[in-house]
Parts: structure tokens; C-alpha cells; sequence
């Protein structure tokens, strides 16, 4: 008989039709599998409550798997389930004495299996309602299984002693003298008859049994973690995860302990070349981690170099896999925040890797945009960058995606924060100064609400100004009706009342009147009432009124005696 579809309860109906016995050897491995599935079970505490031969179905010649986990749910509400037991009056029949009165326990689950098993060995000489008024009477009629344990015998149904061994304490009345799930293994691997059972269940007790991933679908928080942390399988994993990805923040149980993500790196070190493992992982602790730090910014983060090891080799393993970069691009990102220092990463080669990616991959915008971002973490800590070759070519790429995406905001935002920290690395060269400061002043330009972008743009220039008259002297030209003066007058009318943003204007006209070419463009551009009022209204930030004076001074002295008197505040 072809064993590859169906369910238990098909098998049962057809040799019960041809009165012929099942398959010593394939019954064998079934009830192995079937028991290694309930053993799996009791021990997360979860009763089926409902095992029945058309509850385990059969996925291929020689595995099975258990079916209709929502009566673990549904049977916690007596009304659903009466209204559901009695429209299946042949159902009730396979439910042990006391679950008839709504009272489940594991023992409950071991009555339900014997009555399997006496079914599977009888089903060759007795027919479907002889049978079911035997699972019906063992409920009350001691020694009811006398009779058809000795025809089992008479008929030499194979493993006929084994069976009328188990088969009585199995189908106990009394729930507390039932033999648990563990017994039951041990009396059939004690049985010389079950020889290959015993062989062939311990590749199953290995491993999760495949039943899980329909557990996960209807589990708990824990049961999941549970089944996740506990298999091998990819398949399985990737259920849970998803599953995981698809709950409610309030029931994700964050913040995680760190032992629970060093898990979920362990899942993902174990399939490194499954894609879908490494999607799922790397999402899931993205989750975990984002929202950890949402709810607390000193929320602990991994800070072993191992994790961003561990992620910087899965996605060399996949190189190709654009979606995975934009997600551990992310990860490093908050990871790198609180982790491993930069020098670290950069001998591990992480610099390297995010430019050549940036480069190739300049057409997908989210790896841009969190790769850029990964950059400015890793280069925050300027005094353990060793500026080499790769670090180098890091203003080509930084600038060609700029003007790449010309009008793209969280681009131009991440960009300016790249190239202000590339400026004070002094890794940006002569020839390109030109380039950089008017990609910066265009970023300004872009977006002017965005403090950040602003004031790291301004840094930027203050740095190149600093170090090049000719980066001042690109400031100060005018471009399209617009020259880098007019534009920090606007910037300063917006922010006016913001001591951060007002620094970084301060400082670069600073650097920008350190130059005698540059002073009469200052002057001539109103900067100098400007300053003036920067200095009345800052008078408590000592640094920004010292960049004010040190612009102002530096403009009397370039100020004929008559023009001076004529200087007059902004309004």
C-alpha cells in the first residue's frame, strides 16, 4: 500500500476494507515518530486534546506529522468545544473518561493514543462500529480489552504480546494510573520485537520534530523560543521568526536579555548560506534591538566584535543579496553606536566592503542611504581611524552619490555627515574641494529644516575653509543667483535661536575672514552686522562669542574709518 498521503485514518479504513494488517515495520516508525512528537509537546506543557487517527497525517512514505493544534486553544473554552465534539459524535470516541467532563491533562493525550494503536492493530478483524463501541466500553467495563487482546494473540497480529502489554496501562480509566508519554517509549523500546523502532527514533530525538512549525503558528511567545532555539532545521526557524516578525511589539517581550539574541546570532552563524535564515534573523534582531533602544537609549546592545563579525561574513557570503545589505547595513549601524571600536572594524576590513557596495550598488537607494549611515557611525570616532587607500576613495563615492540623488533628503543627510567627518581626516584632496563645497551648499540648500544635515554640512565647510583658500573662495562665488554668503544669512535667520547651528555659521565665517581675498566679499554681503548681532544676542556661549569677535575685528581692520561708521546692525 502506497503509505505517501493521506492520514492514519486512511490507512486504518483501507486495510480495514481488504481485513488485512497494517505494516509491521512502517507502523513501527510512524508510532516512533508519533510518540517523539507527543514527547516534544509534553514537555512545553502543551496537551493536543485531540489526537484521533485523522489528526496525524502522513507528508511522505516513512515520516507523519501531527494535525489540528487549535484544539489546544479551542478546548480551553467548554462551550466552542461541546458545540464541536457533539456535531462529531465519532470524535468524542477517541477522548479519554474525564475529558468527557472538560478535565485535559497529558494523560488525557496518552488515553486518545491507545485507542490509536488498538485501532491500528485491530483494524484487520474489526469493523469501524465494533470499534468504536470498544473505545466506548474500556471507558467503564473493567478488563474490556481482554477479548481483543486475545484474538490479537490468536491471529498472530505481530507484536501482539508488546501491544497487550501497553495497551491496558495506556487505557486506564483513572488518569493517575496511566503511564506517561516516556513509558510508553520505554516499554517499546524494551520490547526485543521493536528493534528497528529503536533505531530509527533516535534520528528523530534529535531534532524538532517536523509537527512544529504548525505549533508555531498558533504558540505563545515562549513556546516559539522555545521550538526556534531547539531546532536545526531552517524551515523551522524560518517559521518561527516569522512568525516572531509578525506579533504585536507588545507581546514581542522587549528588550530581549542579551542571552536571547546571542541565541538568535547563533541561528544565523549556523545557516550562513540560507538566505532566508539570514533575512528572517537579521530583521528580527533589527526589530528587536530598534525598539529596545526606542523605548531606552541606554538599552544594552551586543558588544562582543563577534556579532558584527558574524554579520559582516554572512553578507560577503552573499554578496548579491541586496535587501540583506540594507538590513545589516542598518544593524551595524545601531550595533557599531555602542560596540566595537572602529579600528576593529576597519582591520576586519569593514570600510572596504561598504564603499565597494556603495559603488556597485549605486542604484538602490536604501543601500546607499544605510551604507552612508554606517559610515558616519564608523568614522565618529575620528582618533582610531588609520586613513588608508580604501578610506581614501571615500570621497569619490560619497560625492557621486550626492549628485546622484540631488534631491533625495535622508541622501544628502547621511552624505554631509560622511564628508564632514572625511574633511577633518583630511582625506578630501585639493582637486576636489570644488566639488564637495558645492555639493554641500546644495544640501543646505535642500533641506534647511534639518538640523542635523545643516549642521554637519557647516562643519564640513568650516573644516575645507579652514585647511583651503580655495574652498573659501567657492563659498563666497555666487551660483545660480545664490552665493554661500546669502545662504548663511538665510541659515541664520531660520535658526536663529538655535546655539548649535549659530556655533557652526560662526566658526566658518571665521575660517572664511582668516582670508584678506575673502573680506571684502564679507563685507560687502552684510556679514558683519550679522556677527554683530550674533555677539549681543550669545553672550552666555563664550567659544561662539569668540568666533563672533574674531570675524568682526578682522573686518574693522579691513573697513576704511568712514564705511565703519556707517555699520549698522541687522534689523
Amino acid at each position: 500500500m502506497d503509505y505517501s498521503t493521506g492520514s492514519f485514518q486512511k490507512v486504518i479504513e483501507t486495510k480495514r476494507a481488504e481485513k488485512t494488517v497494517i505494516d509491521s515495520e512502517w507502523l513501527q516508525i510512524m508510532l516512533g515518530q508519533v510518540l517523539d512528537a507527543l514527547d516534544y509537546l509534553h514537555q512545553l506543557d502543551i496537551i493536543h486534546r485531540n489526537l484521533k487517527p485523522s489528526n496525524i497525517a502522513l507528508v511522505s512514505s516513512n515520516h507523519c506529522k501531527l494535525q489540528d493544534l487549535s484544539s489546544e486553544v479551542l478546548m480551553t473554552h467548554k462551550a466552542k468545544w461541546n458545540i464541536r465534539a457533539e456535531e462529531d459524535p465519532v470524535q468524542k470516541s477517541w477522548m479519554a473518561p474525564e475529558a468527557l467532563n472538560f478535565s485535559f491533562s497529558k494523560k488525557a493525550d496518552i488515553w486518545s493514543l491507545g485507542c490509536i494503536i488498538l485501532d491500528m492493530v485491530s483494524c484487520s478483524f474489526l469493523d469501524a462500529s465494533e470499534a468504536m463501541l470498544l473505545r466506548k466500553s474500556i471507558r467503564s467495563v473493567p478488563g474490556g480489552l481482554r477479548g481483543v487482546l486475545s484474538t490479537m494473540q490468536g491471529r498472530r497480529i505481530p507484536q501482539a504480546k508488546t501491544f497487550s502489554a501497553l495497551l491496558p496501562q495506556m487505557l486506564q480509566p483513572d488518569p493517575s494510573a496511566r503511564i506517561t508519554v516516556r513509558d510508553v517509549t520505554r516499554i517499546v523500546f524494551s520490547s526485543s520485537g521493536l528493534g528497528a523502532l529503536s533505531s530509527a527514533l533516535p534520528l528523530h530525538r534529535q531534532e524538532v520534530p517536523a509537527f512544529v512549525s504548525e505549533v508555531l503558528l498558533e504558540g505563545s511567545l515562549p513556546t516559539i523560543l522555545e521550538v526556534m532555539q531547539s531546532s536545526s532545521r531552517p524551515e523551522v526557524q524560518v517559521k518561527a521568526m516569522n512568525k516572531l516578525l509578525a506579533m504585536p511589539d507588545d507581546q514581542l517581550g522587549i528588550p530581549w536579555p542579551m542571552e536571547l539574541v546571542d541565541q538568535l546570532v547563533a541561528i544565523m552563524k549556523q545557516h550562513e548560506r540560507n538566505l532566508d535564515v539570514q533575512l528572517c534573523a537579521c530583521s528580527l534582531l533589527l526589530r528587536v534591538l530598534g525598539q529596545a533602544l526606542a523605548k531606552d537609549p541606554a538599552a544594552e546592545l551586543p558588544s562582543d566584535s563577534s556579532v558584527t563579525l558574524a554579520l559582516l561574513s554572512i553578507v560577503r557570503i552573499h554578496p548579491e543579496a541586496q535587501q540583506l545589505l540594507v538590513v545589516v547595513y542598518t544593524l551595524l549601524s545601531i550595533i557599531c553606536s555602542q560596540g566595537p571600536t572602529a579600528e576593529e572594524l576597519q582591520k576586519a576590513g569593514l570600510f572596504e566592503h561598504v564603499l565597494a557596495h556603495l559603488d556597485t550598488f549605486s542604484g538602490n537607494r536604501d543601500i546607499c542611504v544605510s551604507g552612508l549611515s554606517l559610515l558616519w557611525v564608523l568614522l565618529v570616532d575620528v582618533s582610531a581611524i588609520i586613513v588608508s587607500a580604501p578610506l581614501e576613495k571615500a570621497p569619490v563615492v560619497v560625492t557621486k552619490l550626492l549628485a546622484t540623488y540631488p534631491t533625495d533628503v535622508e541622501m544628502a543627510e547621511a552624505g554631509c555627515a560622511v564628508l564632514w567627518l572625511l574633511s577633518l581626516l583630511g582625506c578630501i584632496r585639493e582637486h576636489q574641494l570644488e566639488e564637495v563645497v558645492v555639493l554641500l551648499l546644495r544640501s543646505v540648500r535642500l533641506c534647511q529644516d534639518r538640523v542635523l544635515l545643516v549642521n554637519n554640512a557647516y562643519r564640513g565647510l568650516a573644516n575645507l575653509v579652514k585647511v583651503s583658500e580655495l574652498a573659501a573662495l567657492q563659498v563666497v562665488v555666487t551660483e545660480k543667483d545664490s552665493s554661500g554668503l546669502a545662504l548663511i544669512k538665510e541659515t541664520y535667520q531660520r535658526h536663529r535661536d538655535d546655539p548649535g547651528v549659530v556655533e557652526n555659521l560662526c566658526l566658518l565665517l571665521a575660517h572664511l575672514a582668516s582670508y584678506q581675498d575673502i573680506l571684502s566679499e564679507l563685507l560687502s554681503n552684510g556679514i558683519q552686522p550679522l556677527v554683530q548681532e550674533i555677539r549681543e544676542r550669545f553672550t552666555s556661549s563664550l567659544e561662539l562669542v569668540s568666533y563672533a569677535e574674531s570675524v568682526i575685528l578682522r573686518l574693522q581692520e579691513a573697513t576704511p574709518p568712514s564705511s565703519a561708521r556707517g555699520q549698522s546692525a541687522l534689523p
